[in-house]
């Protein structure tokens, strides 16, 4: 072979061995057995997808195409060796038998994993006839939870559509620096502990664009959570956006640096929520920041309610220890269904502090509305309807 000739056939292969290199791989769910005609169990095609993907080393793609695929409770387990990226384009369907899923919690579990994305897509739980075995008082299992993301280090859930969820629908748990964007979460609002996003024990996680309308919280906050963004977060039916309930046990970890921004509450029980339970506890919140909020008839626009005591179970005659301190509420405007439109019911032990209304404005059918004060100490600036109590 020619000189010139070797040289060019030594660039085009190392070309090609760059191009390999960095192309991400792919793998469809198709290749490996997966049926998009939502009566065929295609569990082990993804897992198998899944497991392909996860042993790459180059950047891999788990693609779901258009169809619909009968899923049963999965785990998508890490470490993985590169980045993966779950594409999906079809809908994932749960079992119509609700014990399908059995008593783990959980329908689509990702543990474990680094550099996850989970991107478009559509999850059926098919969760209402769980929902009627508990309004029965029937023998049910524990429920499942749709999509949830356990010690996961830089992840994204983006674009993606839940329907249904037999509890939660999406939760975030353990994790650090989680992206969920634009999603949009759908179940009726008498659907009873779905709700839409629960984040907790995790630290840099940020919600933005996401409507979420369901029969619990939009956005509830555990225990742990700190660093939390939300931002442009349609909420509605549903019981607000909930810091709690806190202090169910005693050593349990606070929640601090939370902020909800340019928000919209339509038709929701609660507006802004801080729950906790009238018992003993290390558990606190601090650094919180509401602002930008419009309320359209909502119950309970604005509401620190630390009595929680379900059933008088467990805590009467007791008082919460979660210590409330350094809230903020600044720029909430709108209308609440009720005449008690700003509820601060803290506790006795332990009273709120540091609670700063600036430029509140809700009224009550048109009407001057109240507020209620307890065991609470802040400050006002601007315009505060109705008239503060602090």
């Amino acid at each position: 072979m020619a000189k010139g000739n070797r040289v060019s056939s030594i660039l085009f292969l190392s070309c090609a061995t760059l191009l390999s290199i960095t192309r991400a791989a792919s793998f469809n769910v198709l290749s490996f057995g997966a049926k998009p005609d939502g009566r065929t169990d295609s569990t082990q095609p993804f897992l198998k997808a899944w497991a392909s993907a996860c042993r790459s080393i180059q950047p891999a793609t788990v693609y779901v195409p258009r169809g619909r695929y009968l899923i049963k409770a999965a785990v998508f387990k890490g470490p993985c060796r590169n980045r993966i990226t779950v594409k999906i384009d079809g809908t994932l369907v749960a079992p119509d038998n609700y014990w399908a899923l059995g008593n783990s919690g959980y329908w689509l579990l990702f543990i474990q994993v680094s550099r996850l994305s989970v991107i478009g897509g559509t999850l059926d739980a098919k969760g209402a006839g769980f929902w009627a075995c508990r309004q029965s008082g029937k023998n049910c299992p524990v429920g499942a939870r749709s999509i949830t993301f356990n010690w996961v280090n830089d992840g994204l859930i983006s674009g993606l559509t839940s329907i249904n969820s037999q509890l939660m629908h999406v939760v975030v748990n353990s994790c650090k620096d989680v992206k969920v964007q634009n999603v949009r979460i759908v179940a009726p609002d008498l659907s009873p502990n779905t709700d839409g996003i629960h984040v907790q024990g995790s630290t840099g996680v940020t919600v933005t664009g996401s409507s979420i309308k369901t029969g619990d919280d939009c956005i509830s906050i555990g225990p742990g959570t700190r660093n939390l963004w939300m931002e442009k977060i349609q909420c509605g039916p549903g019981h607000g956006v909930s810091i709690g309930s806190l202090g169910r046990d005693f050593n349990e970890d606070g929640v601090q640096n939370v902020t909800l921004t340019n928000s919209v509450f339509t038709g929701a029980d609660n507006g802004l929520r801080i729950k906790a339970w009238a018992r003993p506890t290390t558990a606190f919140v601090s650094n919180i920041n509401f602002r930008n909020i419009i309320m359209k008839n909502v119950d309970n626009p604005i509401i620190i309610d630390q009595n929680y005591c379900p059933n008088n179970q467990g805590c009467p005659r007791q008082t919460s220890g979660v210590k409330i301190n350094q809230v903020t509420y600044q720029n909430i405007r709108g209308t609440s269904t009720t005449q008690v439109a700003v509820i601060f019911d803290c506790s006795p032990s332990n009273p709120c502090r540091g609670i700063r209304l600036h430029d509140i404005k809700l009224t009550y059918l048109n009407r001057k509305a109240q507020s209620f004060c307890k065991n609470i100490g802040g400050t006002t600036k601007g315009v505060i309807i109705p008239e503060s109590c602090l």
